[in-house]
């Protein structure tokens, strides 16, 4: 009977061996050999070699071990002031208000580093489920999630490989939007104003600059952008330097409420009519866009929903009924409003 090949530095072969021999995560190859009709027979193969190869066995008290988990969801956001994760996070929570699982949150701080640092610090913890704010973890952190040994839900946006599963929508598709809409207004010389451009508000970014390119009105100089955290502040001090930079400017797209208050603030001290001289268009459709005045149009983002929608998907997965689609786009809605009614 051939023995098990030791690894390198002693040990028999774990699941995350096989992993790094077949080329795929830890998730992936659990799935392969407790559920193979679950993965694609040339996947089935592909792992299946590699546990020849490397002469895996599973350790039936280590399954033991890992089927104790700890009642409790780890949950990562970038911010817990920001109020359109505030939303998400009240979703989770009136979804687990009822269930004996408590909820463990973590704030990275828009940091791809403060994540790896948490997920070290919840990994051990072995939480029922993570939830984890957006699509872009790193290289150490996607590892970190791959090899959790729970269900994963990313949420905000939706991607082509997801770690478990996704639920979210399209930053892209809504800055595209936002801007077709303004094109189809009638606004021409339209800037985007970005603040903080986290990888969600780049990909709005890009939307607005495919929208504007494929209108033949792209023009880099319409662009204006920071990494300072955004506040209504900072919205108005942005908006006078797009104007210096481009006089002409008849409209703006702003990557997030807050920038487009302060824009509408800024035209309000300088006698700038809206939507007549300048239009304006937020994203993510906060309350205060719909009672400003004039109301200001926004990408409406199904936050609560998305925040309902990851507890359940990762409660079905625990009961081991994990959906057929592991990524769902809830889609946004453009609230057209007075301030692009030009």
């Amino acid at each position: 009977m051939t023995k098990p090949r030791s690894r390198r530095g002693g040990g028999r072969p774990t699941i995350a061996d096989v992993a790094r021999k077949a080329g795929v995560g830890a998730i992936t190859v659990s799935r392969a050999l407790r559920e193979p009709g679950r993965v694609s027979e040339d996947l089935r193969r592909q792992i299946q070699a590699a546990v020849d190869e490397l002469g895996y066995l599973p350790d039936p008290n280590a399954r033991a071990l890992a089927s104790a988990r700890a009642e409790v969801f780890g949950v990562l956001v970038p911010s817990l002031t920001n109020s359109v994760f505030a939303e998400v996070l009240r979703g989770i929570y009136d979804s687990l208000s009822d269930s004996s699982y408590r909820i463990q949150l973590g704030n990275t701080h828009y940091s791809g580093l403060e994540e790896e640092r948490l997920l070290q610090v919840f990994g051990p913890q072995r939480p029922a489920a993570l939830i984890v704010a957006g699509i872009d973890q790193t290289p150490t952190s996607r590892r970190l999630l791959e090899t959790a040994g729970c269900p994963v839900v990313q949420v905000m946006e939706t991607g082509p490989d997801p770690v478990d599963m996704m639920v979210g929508f399209s930053h892209f598709d809504g800055g595209k939007a936002a801007t077709e809409h303004m094109i189809e207004t009638g606004y021409r010389r339209i800037g985007f104003i970005g603040a903080r451009m986290d990888p969600r508000s780049q990909r709005r970014l890009a939307g607005y600059r495919a929208a504007m390119e494929a209108a033949g009105l792209f023009d880099a100089r319409l662009i204006t952008t920071t990494p300072v955290p955004s506040s209504v502040t900072l919205g108005r001090e942005l908006f006078r330097d797009a104007l210096a930079k481009v006089p002409t400017l008849d409209g703006v797209f702003c990557n997030n409420d807050d920038i487009a208050l302060g824009v509408l603030f800024e035209c309000h001290r300088a006698s700038i009519a809206v939507p007549k001289t300048i239009g304006i268009t937020g994203f993510n459709d906060l309350d205060m866009m719909e009672v400003a005045f004039p109301s200001i149009s926004s990408v409406r983002t199904p936050r609560y929903e998305i925040g309902r929608l990851s507890v359940a998907m990762a409660l079905a997965a625990i009961a081991g009924k994990r959906p057929q689609e592991p990524v769902v786009d809830l889609g946004f809605e453009l609230r057209c409003r007075e301030s692009t009614a030009r």
